[in-house]
């Protein structure tokens, strides 16, 4: 199977401790490379994620989000750190001595002096294992929809592929035809100049001739591209490298092939050529 550089996959995790929704999503890129956007207490977990990233996917700008809301329901039971209670009053006590202006503490300010009121500690542990196991899910679905865009693609470079082998047993078809067509119209041009040559430098003229119009080998090397192509689809994985090697391959062979043109069909055909390998290439910067 081959793989989009594109997808995207959204996952939602509930548990006791709240709720988190993970958000991936990808563009082409040369390279693998991944962002992260995490609140601050799960920063830790970035190495881990990174990790993983790493062992499923070869090539890719990767956007990784989470978005987490902690369950307030189940932090709701408050305790009182009285140590620090004690402290805080007995400061605010000699304070107001100190200032003269005696009154009766407020104790809601003392509830919000830092560290008065506690809540019990979350398990953090349990907590990322949870957001751990959200993540593996939402990259497998992730996965999953690359691979998808990927069948899409390389259903659509067989088609160019097999219109590509249509032109090249077009051509070939018509060559013998074009070729003769060649001689035919070198011969007249030689009797209109009213030129003479011996028999042997007329053959010699139409041997080269047919030498610089020969396209045989770039149409066997267009089937072999071809061909080659079709085993690197076959064997998929990352392919987009080898993959883009080889639309510069065919680009080469379609360039010689329109150099060499010496009637419209080929011309038409070496257009149409290009057409297709753009197509095919314009794919391909896609593919992992």
């Amino acid at each position: 199977m081959i793989y989009s550089m594109t997808a995207y996959s959204r996952k939602e995790v509930k548990g006791d401790w709240g709720s988190a929704v993970w958000e991936i999503r990808s563009v082409n890129q040369r390279y693998l490379e991944t962002y992260f956007r995490l609140p601050e207490q799960f920063r830790g977990l970035e190495p881990v994620l990174r990790e993983r990233f790493r062992k499923r996917l070869a090539r890719g700008k990767v956007e990784c989000h989470l978005r987490y809301e902690a369950n307030h329901a189940a932090q709701s039971e408050l305790s009182i750190n009285e140590d620090l209670a004690n402290q805080v009053i007995k400061a605010a006590s000699q304070i107001m001595h100190m200032t003269g202006e005696l009154s009766r503490i407020n104790p809601f300010q003392v509830m919000q002096w830092p560290g008065v009121m506690e809540t019990p500690e979350q398990d953090m542990d349990e907590i990322n294992q949870a957001l751990l196991n959200g993540f593996e899910d939402a990259l497998n679905e992730f996965i999953e929809a690359r691979g998808r865009e990927g069948d899409n693609m390389k259903a659509l470079i067989v088609q160019r592929l097999d219109a590509i082998s249509a032109e090249v047993v077009k051509v070939r078809a018509r060559m013998p035809e074009i070729l003769d067509w060649q001689r035919e119209r070198l011969l007249t041009k030689f009797e209109e100049a009213k030129v003479e040559l011996e028999p042997t430098r007329v053959e010699q003229e139409l041997i080269l001739l047919a030498q610089k119009s020969d396209v045989a080998e770039e149409l066997d090397r267009l089937d072999s591209h071809v061909k080659e192509t079709h085993n690197i689809l076959k064997k998929g994985g990352s392919c987009g490298r080898r993959l883009d090697f080889m639309m510069q391959e065919f680009n080469r062979e379609s360039n010689t092939l329109a150099s060499k043109s010496i009637s419209t069909d080929i011309t038409a055909s070496g257009v149409e050529l290009k057409v297709l390998i753009e197509q095919m290439r314009e794919q391909i910067q896609n593919i992992e």
